[in-house]
């Protein structure tokens, strides 16, 4: 079903796994071509491994590949004009959670981690790792969170005149 309003939805996909897996599966790639290499030696050299192990790598590499366009493709967070939808790793069309703006008093956003505050005492709220996203989209990420909530006010305002 298309979206409504796409235009007005801001995405973040999983760009930073999407990155580390497919580094490994690279690695295993070259893994997988080393024991294939090897096949024309092993006839001098019988204690070289057999070629059929390099199945195992690069089997585990094309899993790696899939994995990483799943974590490129696919969004981990998305600001919608109703609020904000968490989509988990594994079943995210069972396991999507959505967490409306009025539902949210405050929100706090550092490097690592986002907090949602549901109360304004900060005693219940929900925190959302930001390793998944790629580090350049967690500053796009803390600008829109800090645009739907503004810093909060301090009781001290230092323009305001003091009483003697």
């Amino acid at each position: 079903m298309p979206v409504a309003e796409a235009h007005k939805e801001l995405r973040f996909t999983r760009a930073g796994q999407a990155a580390v897996f497919s580094v490994v599966a690279s690695v295993l790639v070259m893994v997988a071509l080393v024991f294939f290499l090897l096949s024309p030696y092993r006839a001098d050299k019988p204690e070289l491994p057999q070629p059929a192990w390099g199945l195992i790598p690069l089997a585990l590499a094309i899993a790696g590949f899939r994995v990483a366009l799943r974590c490129a493709k696919h969004a981990y967070l998305l600001l919608t004009p109703l609020g904000i939808e968490i989509f988990p790793f594994f079943r995210p069309d069972k396991g999507m959670q959505l967490i409306l703006w009025s539902e949210i008093a405050g929100a706090e956003i550092d490097s690592q981690r986002l907090t949602l505050h549901f109360t304004a005492e900060k005693t219940a709220g929900i925190h959302l790792s930001l390793a998944p996203i790629s580090p350049p989209r967690r500053e796009l990420l803390a600008a829109a969170i800090e645009g739907r909530f503004p810093p909060a006010q301090s009781d001290y305002d230092s323009d305001a005149p003091s009483d003697p």
